[in-house]
C-alpha cells in the first residue's frame, strides 16, 4: 500500500531531543521520489520542515530548524527519520511525513502526493 506512517512524536522539555521515524512502501519502490516532513499548528498553514531529493540527493531545511534537525531515509528498510535536537517551544506541531513523485521537489505542500496522518510533538518551556 502507498502509505505513509509516522511515530515517535511526543512530549519533552525545551532542549530536549525527539527522533521521528515514517515508514512506506513508497521510499522502497521509488527511490526516485523526495521525502520530507512537513509540520501544522493548528489555524495555520502546513510549512515544510525537511527535504531530502530522490536518488540520494541532497537535503533542504527550513531557516528555523537548520543545525538542530537532521533528515535522513533508509529506502531499503523503507524508512524516513528526522532527528530533531535542542527542541524550541515554537516546534510543537504536528508533524507529517510526506512524499514527492518529483526528483527535485520544492519544499512546499504543493509538491508533494502522498500524506502520513501525521505525529504530535509538544515542547514545553
Amino acid at each position: 500500500l502507498d502509505q505513509l506512517v509516522e511515530s515517535g512524536g511526543g512530549s519533552v522539555q525545551a532542549g530536549g531531543s525527539l527522533s521521528l521515524s515514517c515508514t512506506s512502501s513508497l521510499l522502497r519502490g521509488y527511490p526516485s521520489f523526495s521525502v520530507a516532513w512537513f509540520r501544522q499548528v493548528p489555524g495555520k498553514e502546513r510549512e515544510g520542515v525537511a527535504l531530502i531529493w530522490g536518488g540520494g540527493g541532497g537535503t533542504i531545511y527550513a531557516d528555523s530548524v537548520k543545525g538542530r534537525f537532521t533528515i535522513s531515509r533508509i529506502n531499503d528498510k523503507m524508512m524516513l527519520y528526522l532527528q530533531m535536537n535542542s527542541l524550541k517551544p515554537e516546534d510543537t506541531a504536528m508533524y507529517y511525513c510526506a512524499a514527492s513523485r518529483l526528483w527535485r521537489a520544492n519544499l512546499v505542500t504543493t509538491d508533494f502526493h502522498y500524506w502520513g496522518q501525521g505525529t504530535q510533538v509538544t515542547v514545553s518551556s
